[in-house]
């Protein structure tokens, strides 16, 4: 059989990492003379981590992160923000989304807090763990789309695949009845099959008030607070800093 056809082989059987790690081995003197066993091995490896690079790039996109570079080797500690390093490397390890856990991050305006769930969201990807971000006020509008177009059983269904679910500014805009219940029975859904994280510029003690039904109010914080890990934040706009370094260069 010739090079040409092995390498059709390859790519009719979908091994694209194993096509480019023989082109290495054909065109490195010491490799093509390892033993073929050790060929194979380094082939089957090569393979191995380009469907996982791969794969994570598929989840990347899917999550759809608002600060897709965020992660948590950047993490400025100098900040004063009240971000505790211990804490915040024990989140970045992700047992607490393979145990169904919440997160939330509390603060005011610019503190970082979407960035820092978008650092932890990019760990969960690197453990291969399907991940999602929205708005909270956008996902509200959306489900309402699906319920009048009769297409909600399929959205619901579409983000109970993701084992991290980021809703980002909750608590900005009221609450209407339908966005209570919808709440609700998003929280319950990932109670059975995956995690929250959840941002916010109000404090926790202030969210039964901004839900403004005491049963559901009821329903929905002992579902969230039972479960959760708390990062809350603290200190003046991070945006603003970066603005007057930036002015600083110019």
């Amino acid at each position: 059989m010739s090079e040409h056809q092995v390498f059709e082989n390859l790519q009719v059987l979908c091994l694209s990492g194993m096509s480019a790690a023989l082109q290495r081995v054909l065109e490195t003197p010491d490799m093509s003379a390892m033993p073929v066993v050790d060929v194979l091995t380094f082939l089957t490896c090569e393979e191995i981590q380009y469907k996982c690079q791969k794969k994570r790039e598929r989840l990347q996109r899917a999550a759809k992160l608002k600060q897709a570079q965020a992660c948590v080797e950047n993490v400025d500690y100098l900040a004063k923000r009240g971000i505790d390093k211990s804490h915040l490397s024990a989140l970045s390890r992700c047992d607490w989304i393979a145990r169904h856990q919440f997160l939330l991050i509390t603060g005011p305006t610019g503190v970082g807090k979407s960035w820092i769930a978008c650092a932890l969201a990019n760990e969960a990807i690197k453990r291969n763990l399907p991940v999602l971000y929205k708005r909270f006020s956008l996902l509200m509008e959306e489900l309402d789309i699906a319920r009048k177009d009769g297409s909600l059983p399929k959205l619901r269904n579409q983000l109970s695949k993701f084992r991290l679910l980021i809703l980002d500014d909750w608590a900005i805009t009221p609450l209407n009845d339908r966005n209570r219940q919808d709440m609700l029975e998003l929280v319950e859904d990932r109670i059975e099959s995956g995690s929250l994280i959840m941002t916010s510029q109000l404090p926790i003690s202030q969210w039964h008030n901004y839900i403004n039904e005491p049963t559901i109010a009821d329903a929905i914080m002992d579902r969230i607070i039972h479960r959760a890990h708390r990062l809350e934040l603290h200190g003046g706009s991070i945006r603003k800093t970066y603005k007057t370094v930036r002015e600083g260069e110019a």
